[in-house]
């Protein structure tokens, strides 16, 4: 009896060992996430410093910067809405900054009521302060760009860029001086990272669980047979 069972007892503690281990290596994943997005989180409230001459989306995610320049005419609306002012969009304006570069600037949250009397005729110069971000809001069954409407469904930053003939930076506005009269900024306050990993570890020690379960069961048939 004990020959038949020593090769499923060490069939299930090779089980449960590798799904306990994956499920500490989630909760490891989980803590250096967790210390990531802190990291994230304290960098967008940092001193605004001027804009980087070369920048890299996964590394300057959240910088905080400061440009003067002037608001260019060409603009897109991105279909969205606020809670307290119901449907609405967000506006994407190509902006010039005193370097001659063309970037992205999201200047805030337009309801849709308003949208009849907004007004971006005024190229006058601006100075402005917000965070650089490449939002991850779009997907594949995200709507494509509606050009009758000049209305995107997602900030996908290189779509755009191409659209306003820009390059691939998008700052969300902070503060600008002039303050626009209709268009309310809506600032970067947290980082939206997904963070998965806790839910994985959950599941791994589960399914270890059921692994030794289903082990210590098998081993209890095999007895009872036996006897």
């Amino acid at each position: 009896m004990l020959r038949r069972m020593i090769v499923p007892a060490l069939f299930g503690l090779l089980g449960c060992g590798i799904l306990v281990s994956l499920g500490l290596w989630q909760l490891d994943r989980a803590e250096e996430k967790a210390e990531l997005i802190a990291e994230l989180e304290a960098r967008i409230y940092e001193t605004p410093r001027p804009l980087p001459s070369a920048l890299e989306p996964e590394e300057d995610r959240y910088l905080p910067v400061e440009l003067s320049g002037r608001f260019l005419p060409e603009h897109v609306f991105v279909l969205s809405a606020r809670r307290a002012e119901g449907p609405g969009f967000h506006l994407l304006q190509a902006f010039e900054a005193e370097d001659g570069r063309r970037l992205i600037v999201e200047r805030g949250f337009l309801p849709e009521a308003a949208r009849g009397t907004l007004d971006l005729s005024n190229g006058e110069p601006a100075q402005l302060s917000g965070n650089l971000h490449w939002p991850r809001d779009t997907n594949r069954h995200t709507p494509e760009y509606d050009a009758s409407r000049n209305l995107a469904f997602g900030r996908d930053v290189p779509d755009i860029a191409q659209l306003l003939d820009t390059e691939e930076i998008l700052v969300v506005l902070r503060s600008s001086d002039p303050a626009h009269p209709i268009l309310s900024p809506v600032p970067v306050y947290d980082v939206s990272i997904p963070d998965p990993h806790m839910g994985y570890a959950v599941q791994w020690f589960l399914m270890a669980l059921a692994w030794a379960g289903m082990t210590v069961f098998f081993l209890w048939r095999i007895r009872t047979q036996s006897d």
